[in-house]
C-alpha cells in the first residue's frame, strides 16, 4: 500500500481516481486547489507530482510512521511557518529535505501556484525494498535523514548538480515512465549519500511574522489599485516599515523587488483584459496607469514577449482556429 493510501491526509484531501500505476488526490481550499499524483516506485518509496493553484491550506498529514522526504520545486513559491515564528520560502531550483515531523500547519503559496515533485521513503520499509537492488549500492536512508534532518528547520539547498535529475523525471515517455522512475530516484539516493552538507547551508534568509505580513499588506494595497504608482519612500512610511528591511522582506516572500512584481502584474493583467474584452490598447493602459500607450506597449512586450497587439491577434487567431475545428466535427 502506497504512504499516501495509508497516511492520514486530511478532510480537505479526496482521493480522485486510481489505477495499476497511479493514484490521484485533490486538495481543496477555499482559496483554490491542488492536484497530486503519486506513484509507487518501490515498496516504501512514492514520487508525487504536485500541482497547486492555491493561496494558502492547511496541512494535516499525519504518515504513521518514519519517513524522509525530499522536495524539488519546479516553479512558484512554497512559505514555510516555522515554531518559533520565523519564515522560510522555497523557490525554483530549489531541494528541500525534512522528515515531516512538523507538517502539520498552514502553508502558503505567494505567487498563487507551486509545481514540483515530492520523493518520500517509509524508512524501514523503503530500507528492506533497496537492499540487494543493485550490486553496490548501499546508501543507509536512516543516516541520511540524520544527515539532512537533524534540527527542526527544512534543510533547503539549490539542486545545482541534480538539476538534470529532477529536469527529466517531468518529462517521461510513458512506455519507460516505472523503469525510469526507479533509476532516477536511485541515483538521486547517491548523490546526496557522497554529498557534504556546507556549513552555511542553513543560513538562507528568514523573516518575522510582522515583517511578511507587512509585505503581504503591501502586495494587497498595491494590486488592489493597480494604476497608481506608490514610491518606496511612500510604502516605507505608511508601514512603517524601514526601506532597505521592506525591499529585501518583499523579494523574500515574492521573489521580485515590488517593483518587478507590480510590472508583472500589471501585464498579466492586461493580458487577462485583451484576451477576455474588446477594449481598446490605450483604455487598457490608462487602467493600469500609462498615459503613453507606446510605453505600456514597450512595457508588455518586455513581460510578455510580444506587442499587445500581437498578443491579441493571436488570441484571436487561436480561438477562430477552435472555432474551425468545432465546425468540422460531425
Amino acid at each position: 500500500m502506497s504512504l499516501y493510501e495509508s497516511a492520514d491526509l486530511g478532510e480537505n484531501v479526496t482521493l480522485l481516481c486510481k489505477d495499476s500505476n497511479c493514484t490521484v488526490y485533490k486538495l481543496q481550499d477555499s482559496t483554490g486547489e491542488g492536484m497530486m499524483t503519486a506513484y509507487e516506485i518501490y515498496p516504501g518509496i512514492n514520487l508525487l507530482f504536485n500541482d497547486f493553484h492555491i493561496d494558502c491550506c492547511m496541512s494535516y498529514f499525519r504518515p504513521g510512521t518514519e519517513i524522509f522526504c525530499i522536495d524539488h520545486c519546479r516553479e512558484g513559491r512554497l512559505e514555510w511557518e516555522l515554531e518559533d515564528g520565523s519564515f522560510l520560502y522555497t523557490e525554483a531550483g530549489d531541494l528541500q529535505l525534512n522528515s515531516r515531523d512538523h507538517h502539520q500547519r498552514m502553508f502558503r503559496f505567494p505567487l498563487r501556484h507551486y509545481h514540483g515533485i515530492t520523493i518520500s521513503f517509509c524508512i524501514e520499509e523503503a530500507a528492506e525494498s533497496l537492499a540487494g537492488v543493485l550490486e553496490g549500492f548501499d546508501v543507509d536512508l536512516r543516516a541520511l535523514s540524520k544527515k539532512f534532518c537533524a534540527g527542526r528547520r527544512p534543510f533547503i539547498m539549490r539542486a545545482g548538480a541534480v538539476d538534470h535529475i529532477f529536469s527529466e523525471l517531468y518529462c517521461v515517455a510513458e512506455p519507460v515512465r516505472n523503469i525510469f522512475f526507479k533509476i532516477k530516484v536511485l541515483e538521486l539516493l547517491l548523490f546526496l549519500r557522497t554529498l557534504e552538507v556546507p556549513e552555511n547551508s542553513n543560513e538562507r534568509p528568514y523573516f518575522y511574522k510582522s515583517q511578511v505580513e507587512k509585505a503581504r499588506a503591501i502586495m494587497e494595497l498595491i494590486t488592489g489599485e493597480p494604476q497608481r504608482y506608490y514610491t518606496l519612500e511612500e510604502l516605507s512610511e505608511r508601514f512603517l516599515f524601514p526601506i532597505t528591511s521592506m525591499k529585501r522582506c518583499f523579494k523574500g516572500v515574492y521573489g521580485s523587488s515590488i517593483y518587478a512584481y507590480m510590472k508583472a502584474y500589471r501585464m498579466n493583467t492586461a493580458a487577462v483584459m485583451l484576451r477576455r474584452t474588446e477594449e481598446s490598447i490605450t483604455s487598457i493602459a490608462l487602467k493600469l496607469g500609462y498615459d503613453n500607450a507606446s510605453k505600456f506597449s514597450a512595457a508588455f512586450k518586455s513581460v510578455i514577449g510580444m506587442t499587445p497587439s500581437e498578443y491579441r491577434r493571436t488570441g484571436e487567431e487561436i480561438s477562430n482556429e477552435k472555432n474551425v475545428r468545432m465546425e468540422s466535427c460531425p
